[in-house]
């Protein structure tokens, strides 16, 4: 796939990260409080928890900003059950303080990416599942958490709207870790209109499975957020895909 988001400069990066932020933010700022207690496309998540858990992402975020700006050692979170218990804390607070989490983790964010010097950008932290990776990744994390979760809050926005160029590298990263898990044997995702097909692992024992449709729409699929969009070649119906996240 050609252009992809970690082939632009740090500022390219920091522009599209901070876009989708304002993307979100503005379907935040569309919710009134009654909608806030309202389902979001995550099965058993409330917007309440969306938001509590996009909030409490930017400041783990911070945490590894701070790491690599200090060489202290600061996970993203103590614990997988201690971030669970943190969300479920986080929906039970009323809107305007959760309004409020947003607004402040998102500033605390933004001011680490704006004050770290150069070779805190280059820094190995740790992400949540292990990873290691330079600090200039959290940007990336960021950027898919932001454009994804403005979607699933349920209001307007759509994967129609987010830029082909973090559509492309979202479904990189999607099949790069299909892959790298052994899962998606046989399957291939196709675009005939921008001519892109990625192929997950080759088999000639498993039966082929493609999967067709515009770029957003195998985005959608990939992620786990539904068949609209796309069709599954020589089968009635689209099947689910392999997990992502």
């Amino acid at each position: 796939m050609d252009e992809n988001f970690h082939d632009l400069p740090l500022s390219g990066q920091l522009t599209l990260t901070r876009q989708g932020t304002a993307h979100y933010s503005g379907q935040i700022a569309q919710l009134s409080s009654e909608d806030f207690d309202e389902p979001t496309l995550l099965p058993g998540w409330s917007r309440k928890h969306l938001i509590a858990h996009v909030a409490y992402n930017a400041a783990a975020l911070c945490n590894l900003m701070h790491w690599a700006e200090t060489g202290e050692r600061t996970p993203m979170y103590s614990s997988p059950e201690a971030r669970l218990r943190e969300i479920e804390f986080g929906a039970t607070l009323d809107p305007d303080p959760l309004r409020n989490l947003h607004a402040h983790t998102v500033a605390r964010l933004d001011a680490a990416w704006r004050e770290a010097t150069s070779e805190a950008w280059q820094y190995q932290v740790e992400t949540a599942q292990g990873r290691s990776v330079p600090a200039s990744e959290t940007l990336w994390m960021r950027t898919r958490e932001v454009w994804i979760h403005a979607v699933d809050l349920g209001l307007k926005a759509s994967f129609e709207e987010i830029p082909s160029i973090i559509l492309k590298s979202l479904l990189e990263d999607i099949t790069s870790k299909w892959r790298s898990s052994g899962v998606g044997v046989g399957l291939t995702l196709v675009d005939p209109a921008d001519q892109l097909e990625v192929t997950v692992l080759s088999s000639s024992e498993e039966p082929e499975t493609i999967i067709s449709g515009g770029l957003s729409g195998l985005v959608r699929w990939a992620s786990g957020r539904g068949a609209e969009g796309v069709t599954a070649l020589d089968r009635e119906s689209v099947p689910s895909p392999p997990r992502w996240l």
